[in-house]
């Protein structure tokens, strides 16, 4: 994007919005990372979290409130700072829930794509209303990518593992792929939890019916996040849990794939 093209971007954004200066509670930000998104990437981790997910590696990032009272003007200057090393990247909101500070982080990403700048949202879709899209639809017109994390593909089984229920996040989805949002789809294999091949086979038939997903990433569950738990004084629940090999991540990956194609073949799940 040209210097000139990209100031009218931002003289328009600021007419429209105000001076940017919203503040969101923001608990770190990362000048260089490189599994968050395309490229190189700046990570901008927000505050608060409703879920309480098993094997979360970020529980200090739960609370409400916490963290650092941040303007996105403010993150944007710290994004200059090294924004010429993220030519290939750009900036991508994770958490934390990003979509629970919702006002801020469309803000954020308006001013970004302002700029000319690639956005990626890291969420599990739960503060998600489908009955009131309004604020949603104004987020996913400057958002190019959502990673959305689905964390178990049986509502039950869904609360069992972070206290909430899925409805919303799978609705979440269904909302993305009907305004043709690209997706990345996360999913984490917890031995015992989520690497059952019934509900592998089901999220897979679930997925079929996505174009608009463009990756799969099956991530093998590690308990590198103890020493956080330790650190806080929280007791890590899964603690008697081994972690998974990357060999067997794969498996599990290749039976939502056959799920898939079970779906496209109208072979029904179990």
């Amino acid at each position: 994007m040209c210097v000139y093209f990209a100031m009218c971007k931002i003289k328009e954004y600021i007419q429209r919005n105000g001076e940017i200066n919203m503040t969101g509670r923001i608990h770190s930000l990362e000048s260089f990372g490189t599994v968050d998104g395309p490229g190189v990437r700046f990570v901008v981790f927000f505050q608060g979290c409703p879920m309480r997910c098993l094997y979360c590696h970020n529980p200090d990032t739960w609370e409400f409130g916490a963290g650092t009272e941040m303007t996105v003007d403010e993150i944007m200057r710290e994004f200059d700072k090294c924004k010429e090393f993220l030519a290939n990247g750009g900036i991508t909101a994770t958490g934390g829930e990003p979509l629970a500070q919702l006002d801020f982080l469309t803000e954020l990403f308006e001013a970004a794509k302002a700029k000319g700048i690639h956005t990626c949202l890291d969420t599990s879709g739960i503060t998600f209303t489908p009955n009131h899209t309004e604020k949603f639809e104004r987020l996913i017109k400057s958002t190019d990518l959502v990673m959305l994390d689905i964390k178990h593909i049986d509502p039950q089984e869904h609360i069992k593992l972070t206290s909430q229920k899925n409805d919303n996040i799978l609705k979440f989805a269904e909302f993305l792929r009907d305004h043709n949002i690209t997706m990345w789809i996360r999913h984490v294999v917890v031995p015992g939890i989520t690497d059952n091949p019934v509900y592998l086979n089901r999220l897979g038939h679930f997925l079929a019916h996505f174009k608009n997903v463009k990756a799969l990433d099956v991530l093998p569950y590690h308990d590198m996040g103890k020493v956080k738990y330790e650190n806080l004084g929280i007791d890590y629940p899964l603690k008697d849990v081994e972690p998974m090999s990357k060999d067997d991540a794969v498996k599990c990956r290749d039976i939502i794939l056959q799920g898939i194609k079970d779906e496209l073949h109208g072979i029904k799940a179990e």
